[in-house]
């Protein structure tokens, strides 16, 4: 029987191969700003520092990058559900993610619904791998509207994602190494099993208090970023 990542026994373990590796420039965007949200697949390998990919650019350096942003991933099924909520046509790339993924056989894509914070997961084998770590989901901004483009709904987009906690997740990095695409993918280690990023969010989004408990053991977790815990102390009823 095939073991699920949400719950794998041993580790490190095989979960995905990495399809895709963008990296993009700051470049006139809408409201007379810059923006790297348009990010192209790389042509060569990559290397990553504790800055993140090295020729990834952020334009807003206050709200996106430094090394508890360093790398950004989602998956995939982001673009599908947006696709059919919206009834668009969006292709894979265009919110700004730098990791795209796809699962080994028998395994699920990472999803919000099993990468939990604190995870760490390896990109590549040997002394060039890179190890990341989870910290924090991406919280999106009106930038993601103006990059579908208003003509598309008439509905908040950004909203929408943040309503259902499909932004994909921040990367610090532990070890730097090289990028390249078609590299396997591990989990290597996972100590807070209970802390999926699907459950932040509802958390994040549920309008009532939550028992002190529940939230003590997400303020516990050394490695998410501060400004969510600051949120969560807010919850404790």
């Amino acid at each position: 029987m095939t073991q699920s990542h949400t719950n794998p026994q041993t580790l490190p373990y095989h979960i995905a191969t990495l399809k895709s590796v963008r990296t993009g420039k700051a470049l006139p965007f809408t409201r007379e700003q810059l923006s790297a949200i348009n990010k192209a697949p790389i042509k060569q390998p990559v290397a990553v520092n504790y800055l993140g990919l090295v020729t990834d650019e952020q334009a807003d350096r206050r709200h996106h990058g430094g090394h508890l942003k360093a790398v950004h991933q989602m998956s995939p099924a982001t673009y599908d559900r947006l696709n059919q909520e919206f009834q668009l046509k969006l292709s894979i790339g265009l919110l700004g993610e730098n990791l795209t993924t796809v699962p080994v056989s028998g395994e699920d894509d990472m999803t919000e619904a099993n990468v939990c914070i604190g995870d760490v997961y390896q990109y590549g084998d040997g002394d060039d791998c890179v190890q990341l770590r989870v910290v924090q989901p991406r919280r999106p901004c009106y930038k993601i509207n103006d990059q579908i483009g208003m003509a598309a709904s008439k509905r908040n987009i950004a909203s929408w994602i943040t309503s259902q906690g499909i932004s994909g997740w921040y990367f610090q990095v532990v070890k730097d190494g090289i990028m390249d695409h078609e590299l396997p993918v591990y989990l290597i280690e996972r100590p807070y099993p209970f802390a999926t990023l699907e459950k932040l969010w509802a958390i994040a989004n549920d309008k009532k208090a939550i028992d002190k408990v529940i939230i003590e053991r997400w303020l516990d977790i050394e490695c998410l970023e501060s400004s969510w815990k600051k949120m969560l102390a807010k919850k404790i009823s």
